[in-house]
């Protein structure tokens, strides 16, 4: 039997989406016939005119529709103005880097919600659909900070391993349905925002843009190379196909060898 990546007819909600690795994973899914629901806490005509050129491209129905992922309720909503949701991805995040004894309170709460928390609202939102509809995917973006740590993030990390650990839940209980749950971790992946910050980097470490980026950005990630946004939207893709019907509660590891180590 041949396996192909064919979408047409689901729609997937993917947060965190109008920028970075959320963009670039709807882009794919939307390349593969998805439509698709875009999301962030923004509600900019840039926003909506991403989701536009995405329907142009591709052919999809793709929209825009702000929702504040550190508000259970709004996260909720978002799924309900769906209308639909076949494929979850739950992406949104913010870092804030601090020691524990100084880490502001009003941070590690923020991130929680954000982080952990809001992929238990839109999964308990979503599975009701899914389980209607008689298909579904659970698909959190986790880190390879889900599987391993680093000092000075712990609101961060608290968070990816909890997330981890949800999906872990999450397949579990859908097990014997044809609905299922995986983590992707990625490592460090070149998106807008990392690419701004390399040039402050190469100032504070007076290096060069390679010596930064294979010293400094990817000190842990073996392969010297970042992720792309496209290899992670193929990940997700890969993971809505028919292929890994039977792959759930998994933790998909792209990050170079980061947490091969």
């Amino acid at each position: 039997m041949a396996f192909t990546i064919d979408l047409a007819g689901k729609t997937a909600v993917i947060t965190g989406s109008n920028s970075g690795i959320g963009l670039g994973i709807a882009w794919e899914l939307a390349r593969a016939g998805a439509d698709v629901v875009l999301n962030s806490f923004t509600d900019r005509d840039e926003d909506h005119a991403i989701a536009k050129e995405i329907a142009d491209e591709t052919g999809v129905k793709a929209r825009y529709i702000q929702a504040d992922m550190s508000k259970g309720d709004q996260c909720r909503r978002l799924i309900a103005d769906a209308g639909a949701c076949d494929i979850l991805v739950n992406n949104a995040g913010i870092q804030h880097v601090a020691a524990i004894p100084d880490f502001p309170a009003e941070k590690w709460d923020a991130i929680i919600a954000i982080n952990l928390s809001s992929a238990f609202h839109t999964t308990a939102a979503a599975l009701p659909m899914m389980r209607d509809a008689g298909w579904g995917r659970v698909i959190n973006i986790a880190s390879a900070h889900g599987l391993t740590a680093s000092p000075y993030k712990s609101a961060y990390i608290a968070a990816k391993h909890g997330i981890v650990g949800l999906t872990k839940t999450t397949a579990l209980e859908t097990a014997e349905e044809p609905i299922t749950a995986n983590t992707i971790c990625p490592g460090y992946v070149l998106t807008p925002l990392v690419d701004a910050q390399i040039p402050d980097t190469m100032k504070e470490y007076d290096m060069s843009r390679e010596d930064v980026i294979k010293n400094v950005l990817l000190k842990r990630q073996p392969s010297k190379e970042f992720a792309t946004v496209e290899q992670l939207g193929g990940t997700t893709a890969f993971l809505c196909s028919d292929a890994a019907a039977q792959i759930t509660g998994t933790a998909i590891s792209v990050d170079g060898g980061w947490t091969a180590l």
